[in-house]
């Protein structure tokens, strides 16, 4: 049985003092031991920024990718080897900025990982810039007088794309978090986690104090019902996305099972894939 120590690495991360991605990196970890997967069952691919360096901070199968091409490196590896546990992990400027339609691809193929973004409200590798997720008129050093962009909503964004599990977190929350990203993994699909990730450094609007008075938890709404998709869209736009929970849950076929001719077959990844000399001939008749 694993243990969180199994999946502990030697390499200690270099984020600044208080960063929200260490808590999110723990309840990785966490999560995995709670659900007892072997680190060598599991995948963690990252892309470019502070978050995308978690990868390398965990003791399992990964690729530290391109900037916005994480997910698509993901969904590769899990076409090729659907036993495997993968997890995708990026921040708010990998993921919805140049990795946007990766992302709005992935929740409507259904295929089964978990996409966890860590999401700070601006781009911190880089020292302060706004990113997709800042909101209008928010000062940083790319907007000195104020953002002139409207802000992408995630969980809108996710629920448009008809994703099947969306849940919202805050990193001064760990245990809730952990839980999430537990139910993601144990989703039969795509399972999206937006993660508030407070950036000390450089985002001094959207702080740890902010997020605990201004966030709403929907474990206090007894009302509430993360099946209904109309509830999730009312629910996001009545807190401008405040919110922390599992938004919206529904099952439907995963992307693998749905591929014509892979229900039931064995993995790509245990196949023999080469072609003889006569197939070859054939494909070159055929094409060509």
């Amino acid at each position: 049985m694993a243990t969180l120590h199994d999946y502990r690495m030697d390499i200690t991360p270099n984020w600044c003092p208080g960063c929200g991605d260490f808590s999110v990196l723990a309840a990785i970890q966490k999560a995995a031991v709670n659900l007892n997967i072997e680190p060598e069952n599991f995948v963690l691919q990252s892309g470019i920024g502070c978050s995308g360096r978690i990868s390398g901070y965990l003791n399992v199968y990964g690729m530290h990718t391109m900037h916005g091409r994480s997910l698509a490196v993901a969904q590769g590896v899990k076409l090729a080897n659907r036993d495997l546990t993968v997890v995708c992990a990026g921040g708010d400027g990998d993921g919805f900025g140049i990795g946007g339609n990766h992302f709005v691809h992935a929740a409507r193929r259904n295929i089964d990982i978990t996409y966890i973004v860590m999401d700070n409200q601006i781009y911190g590798l880089t020292k302060g810039q706004m990113s997709p997720t800042s909101p209008k008129g928010f000062l940083t050093k790319s907007s000195p007088e104020g953002n002139p962009e409207s802000p992408i909503s995630p969980l809108q964004l996710a629920l448009s794309a008809n994703a099947s599990f969306i849940a919202q977190g805050f990193s001064g929350d760990i245990k809730h978090i952990t839980s999430l990203i537990e139910q993601g993994i144990r989703h039969k699909g795509f399972a999206f986690i937006n993660i508030f990730s407070p950036c000390v450094t450089f985002n001094k609007v959207f702080t740890y104090d902010f997020f605990k008075q201004n966030i709403v938890n929907l474990d206090d709404d007894p009302q509430y019902d993360s099946t209904d998709r109309t509830m999730a869209f009312d629910k996001v736009e009545q807190t401008d996305g405040f919110v922390k929970g599992l938004i919206y849950r529904k099952e439907r076929m995963d992307f693998v099972d749905a591929l014509p001719g892979r229900s039931g077959k064995e993995n790509l990844s245990n196949q023999d894939l080469q072609l003889s000399a006569d197939q070859v001939q054939n494909l070159l008749q055929r094409y060509m």
